[in-house]
């Protein structure tokens, strides 16, 4: 699958979450306890941005992944050491909280239904990949090119066990609900939503018919992506991620770039205040060459990469 596709599908925890409770969408078996126990301790990258009175922690995230420990040493401390959690977007706890918005947004809003919108072929191959993955195709008909698109990748992805509930923000919000510590978001479910939505519709159709040729590859697509997050590797992250932003450079300055500037610009005003903030972002956010760190060098801030426990 091209990169910056699967990229696209997993940069948006609330997206993913949305797709996951597609219609008739199925419910990956849970992993088995020996094969959640032989799982590797993953050691993600983790920066901080420090003055005098204040410091933010960065964390980049996978938004839906498996079982694999993660949440401990040097990302635990610091974790415990902050009074606020920012992440990306609020998932409801509720699904059918969700529901209005997958209406608002993801709904075709002339009431056209997206087989009208591909040919024959483009028809029967989604079809074939839907019930692959014991999707009804009918149950996603009525729905926008980019919403399919990303049902399609995130459901697939279910075959590597991630889901989103096993996700670093799922997990970091029920450590804050534990603590009483505050969560906040920088740029809210309906805001993201409402990004997808307004792509021009060729572009989703595009996006959408890319899902449907390399749909069988992701799990080699997804593999490596993991690797290099569970190893802290950001360099190799980027590389893989950037694969293909090449062939589709807007899609990238609008999944990355713009939302890094913004984003940076968000942590040079928080600097203002005291105190110590835990900031989780999708970990394709925190590399490369228009990554948050690299906007905020341009601002005068440097964040530091945290060194590993021992």
């Amino acid at each position: 699958m091209k990169s910056l596709l699967t990229a696209a599908a997993l940069a948006f925890a609330p997206v993913a979450a949305l797709a996951q409770d597609a219609p008739a969408a199925p419910a990956a078996p849970a992993a088995p306890a020996a094969l959640a126990a032989a799982m590797p301790d993953a050691d993600p990258a983790l920066w901080a941005v420090r003055d005098a009175d204040t410091t933010i922690y960065l964390f980049g995230t996978f938004h839906m992944l498996d079982s694999r420990p993660w949440f401990n040493d040097e990302i635990k401390t610091a974790f415990d050491a902050s009074n606020e959690l920012v992440i990306e977007a609020i998932v409801p706890d509720n699904p059918a909280d969700l529901q209005p918005l997958i209406v608002r947004y993801a709904v075709d809003p002339q009431g056209r239904l997206l087989s009208q919108r591909l040919n024959a072929e483009e028809n029967a191959a989604l079809g074939r990949a839907l019930t692959e993955l014991g999707v009804p195709p009918a149950a996603l008909d009525p729905l926008e090119p980019w919403f399919v698109s990303m049902t399609l990748t995130a459901i697939a992805s279910q075959r590597l066990g991630i889901r989103p509930e096993n996700g670093p923000e799922a997990i970091l919000r029920r450590a804050a609900a534990a603590r009483g510590l505050p969560v906040h978001e920088l740029e809210g479910i309906e805001w993201q939503l409402r990004l997808f939505d307004t792509m021009p519709e060729e572009q989703q159709l595009n996006q959408l018919r890319q899902a449907i040729e390399h749909v069988d590859e992701i799990d080699d697509q997804l593999a490596p992506m993991l690797a290099a997050w569970s190893t802290g590797d950001v360099d190799r992250l980027v590389a893989i991620i950037n694969q293909s932003a090449g062939e589709d450079p807007a899609l990238h300055r609008l999944l990355f770039t713009e939302r890094n500037a913004t984003w940076a610009n968000w942590i040079r005003e928080r600097m203002a205040r005291p105190g110590t903030v835990f900031l989780a972002v999708g970990g394709g956010h925190l590399a490369g060459p228009d990554s948050v760190q690299a906007v905020l060098a341009t601002l005068g801030l440097t964040a530091e990469r945290v060194a590993n426990a021992q």
